[in-house]
């Protein structure tokens, strides 16, 4: 508002002296006199030092709304999209397996997914049936949500880590006619095996024994793909680029995870983003070492293989000790990545990473799967995940807002409206919702209720909505109220070993007499955040989990110091 006010009075000024006579040379010397002297300089110091960055950036919106315009208009899917790819590329390595070395060409690649779309249909399942897949990461997992997708079915991608309630929570409410598995989780699915439904198909893929599969009720699935046919199945599907492809699941670390709707235009949107953005080429091979439950390795990483032709090395898990051995056997060119990824190979990451390595280019992206605010850092600005025009903020709608760190509720103003914060301040990042545009649609979550607590109202103007990133992430520390002071750290790990993935095991634990709580009882977590693992700052006791050694450790000053310096990675 202030660049506007600066901006009125020096036209203001300008149509003055015009009108008393003076020349055009000496009006616009004085209006812009007058824009400068009330602080307009700011504006064209921001302008000068970011419009390259933003034309750029201006320049990938433009290109992926343009394609994703055509796509909407021509009803094209994922499918119908990958077919024209293998059109272009039928020869060419699609996906290499990097625990076999096993490759797969674009038309191998179509026709296994032919076989996974015939199979389908022969079990009865229409559009809008789903189908969940839990396995480790394989091209497999991909030509079967793919081959799904072929007929209008559609796939949840659960995450192999998940065990018990999550795991049986995860299949119920994607409402899947069937379980997918592979012979590494068979385990896993015998724990549930008996709270499944009764209805339920279950397919296994990979080494079972016959007794195995006749315990868990399950079929055989490869055996069943090696017979199906291979060619194109029937055009059944009426789906369009705006219905749902498949389900991604959020962590989870807050509470249990949602299934996250993923519809065409979205998948589209990611990939391409990230093709333009990184100025990525048809002839470059991705390393991607990130699970195929997730968007970020099934959406920005294969995702590049089945839009746009490059090839991508499928990696079961990721291995720090075999990263660049890998990476070189590949002759990769692209290595993708997520924030952990880099401290694992170098603990003080971006500038020592690209000198240590030699990598020419770094390109970080801040987004969530369900997100309509992604950003992405596309001019190498070092330790920046993304950027948001001060010049044309309107193009597009995203904004940092206050929030009462206590409560995390939206900070208003006298009108109502969220409160922006002031370059340097934290905040909630939002997007404004626009469900026609599919750059700015929030599709939700398979629960309605879930999708509800993720939009709030008046946030830019009267009677919008907007997308709340949230604080979805790593599980940091847990406070434990124990009066008794009977409470047992190993008896606690045991518990949480069993009912949740690694990802969602709190790496501190605070023992507390009581938890401080305000007048109407709500839980005080700001002095918890303030003092965090510093046993320095508290008398409670702290214990950090080291995976390692299997076991909750008293953090000591020493210990602290310890994580201070780096010689111990959090």
């Amino acid at each position: 508002m202030h660049y506007v006010a600066s901006g009125s009075l020096s036209l203001g000024s300008l149509g003055l002296l015009r009108l008393f006579g003076a020349s055009w040379s000496w009006s616009l010397a004085a209006g812009l006199g007058v824009y400068l002297g009330t602080g307009g300089w700011r504006y064209l110091y921001v302008v000068v030092r970011t419009a390259k960055r933003d034309i750029n950036g201006l320049y990938v919106l433009l290109r992926v709304k343009l394609a994703l315009w055509l796509h909407i208009r021509n009803r094209n899917t994922i499918p119908s999209i990958f077919s024209k790819t293998v059109a272009r590329h039928p020869d060419k390595p699609a996906l290499v397996y990097e625990a076999t070395g096993e490759t797969w060409t674009f038309s191998q690649l179509d026709q296994i997914s032919n076989a996974v779309a015939h199979w389908a249909l022969s079990q009865g399942w229409t559009s809008g049936d789903v189908v969940a897949l839990f396995m480790e990461s394989r091209p497999l997992q991909v030509a079967l949500w793919l081959g799904l997708a072929k007929v209008g079915v559609e796939a949840a991608l659960i995450n192999f880590n998940l065990r018990r309630d999550s795991l049986l929570h995860c299949v119920g409410v994607s409402a899947s006619r069937a379980l997918v598995f592979g012979a590494e989780l068979a385990d896993a699915v015998s724990e549930v095996s008996f709270s499944l439904s009764a209805t339920m198909v279950r397919f296994s893929t990979g080494d079972l024994s016959p007794d195995q599969m006749a315990a868990l009720k399950c079929h055989p699935l490869d055996s069943i793909l090696a017979s199906a046919p291979r060619h194109p199945p029937p055009c059944t599907v009426s789906k369009g680029f705006s219905d749902r492809l498949f389900y991604i699941y959020t962590s989870g670390t807050t509470g249990l995870p949602k299934a996250a709707i993923v519809v065409h235009s979205r998948y589209y949107r990611i990939a391409a983003f990230g093709y333009h953005s990184f100025r990525m080429r048809p002839d470059d091979v991705i390393y991607d070492c990130l699970p195929l439950y997730h968007s970020a390795g099934n959406i920005m990483g294969v995702g590049q293989c089945l839009i746009h032709g490059l090839t991508v090395v499928v990696k079961k898990k990721f291995s720090a000790s075999r990263f660049w051995e890998d990476c070189i056997k590949h002759n990769c060119t692209v290595v993708q990545y997520i924030g952990e990824i880099c401290r694992y190979l170098l603990s003080h990451v971006w500038e020592a990473f690209m000198e240590r390595f030699g990598v020419k280019q770094i390109g970080e992206f801040y987004g969530a799967t369900e997100c309509n605010c992604s950003i992405a850092n596309m001019d190498g600005k070092v330790g920046a995940c993304g950027f948001n025009s001060r010049i044309l903020p309107n193009v597009y709608p995203i904004r940092l807002v206050k929030v009462n760190e206590e409560t995390m509720e939206l900070v208003r103003d006298k009108q109502g409206l969220c409160v922006p914060c002031q370059p340097g301040e934290p905040g909630l990042l939002v997007g404004r919702i626009n469900q026609e545009d599919p750059l700015r649609r929030f599709d939700g979550y398979a629960s309605q209720d879930a999708t509800r607590k993720k939009i709030a109202y008046n946030v830019f103007k009267k009677n919008d909505s907007a997308y709340l990133s949230g604080v979805e992430g790593k599980a940091g520390m847990a406070a434990i109220a124990d009066s008794t002071g009977n409470f047992n750290c190993n008896s606690f790990l045991k518990e949480v070993q069993h009912a949740l993935p690694p990802y969602a095991r709190p790496v501190f634990l605070r023992i507390s007499p009581c938890v401080d709580t305000t007048g109407t009882f709500k839980i005080q977590k700001t002095r918890l955040q303030r003092e965090g693992y510093d046993p320095r700052l508290t008398t409670d006791q702290i214990y950090f989990l080291n995976s390692r050694a299997g076991r909750y450790e008293l953090v000591t000053e020493e210990l602290y110091n310890a994580f201070e310096d780096g010689s111990i990675s959090l």
